[in-house]
């Protein structure tokens, strides 16, 4: 599973004309991958590492690097085929290490599902849909998570 993380003060996700997600402050813009082999085990690190992950900005100068779990911020959480896209080969991608949708899509609503366990507040995409993603990144600070079952 792999995930590219974005500190965000604001982020949305529309569908057409309907706002299906939004993060309306501070908190973690979450655009998630799910690999052909990845299983709960994996979804359940991922939720571990997203809820731990320390990107957040201090609560005072010079203070430490905040997560989710010690800010209390939320997360807007994208489903991201496109992040298995291999192009070592040609100038089309291969999508052969993204899972299927009916693979994905369960590991990606326990994630979610985790994080709301934990507490954090969640909003979503819509899995599969032609969707428009709206952020403003803070720093920008951006990074790559990845969970993996020993590949």
């Amino acid at each position: 599973m792999k995930a590219v993380v974005s500190r965000v003060t604001s982020a949305s996700v529309r569908v057409g004309d309907e706002l299906v997600g939004a993060l309306d402050g501070p908190g973690l813009l979450v655009l998630l991958g799910v690999h052909v082999d990845d299983t709960v085990a994996e979804a359940a690190r991922m939720a571990d590492k997203l809820h731990g992950l320390r990107i957040l900005p201090p609560a005072e100068p010079g203070g430490p690097e905040r997560s989710t779990e010690t800010a209390g911020t939320g997360m807007l959480i994208v489903s991201q085929f496109t992040l298995y896209g291999d192009t070592a080969k040609g100038r089309r991608p291969s999508w052969s290490a993204a899972a299927p949708a009916a693979q994905a899509e369960p590991l990606v609503g326990t994630v979610i599902s985790l994080l709301r366990q934990r507490g954090v507040p969640v909003a979503e995409g819509r899995f599969g849909a032609e969707m428009a993603v709206s952020s403003v990144n803070d720093g920008p600070f951006t990074v790559l998570v990845e969970v993996t079952s020993g590949r």
